[in-house]
């Protein structure tokens, strides 16, 4: 039996596989029923669309019940809801796209061979 105060290098290595698979598990957890980062993000996209409308929708009845202007309100209030949910859903976009651009290795040069 090993003392305490003395590092033994197979239990150094047992202990670093043990890490390994540790990490390896930890990270192809999230992903085990298919659904990887785009996937949420495509449904926190869908989300923001239909939350503006649903938002615009709900302001806008409401708006026509204080007002007594029935379908203006709920027609506008849509129109506007759809319109920032959109907004919201391309700003959303771009940050992720801008975040994925970031983290991908550079493009490679090809040199173009059409000329001759």
């Amino acid at each position: 039996m090993p003392k305490p105060d003395e590092p033994s290098e197979g239990a150094l290595k047992r202990l670093d596989s043990k890490l390994d698979a540790f990490e390896a598990s930890r990270t192809t957890k999230p992903f085990a029923m298919g659904m990887g980062g785009s996937a949420s993000e495509g449904f926190r996209l869908l989300g923001q669309i239909l939350g503006g409308m649903l938002g615009g929708l709900g302001l806008g009845w409401f708006a026509d019940r204080l007002a007594g202007t029935q379908p203006a309100g709920l027609l506008g209030g849509l129109l506007i809801g759809t319109a920032l949910g959109v907004f919201a859903a391309v700003r959303q976009a771009a940050a992720a796209s801008a975040t994925a651009a970031a983290k991908a290795p550079p493009a490679s040069d090809v040199s173009d061979d059409d000329d001759a």
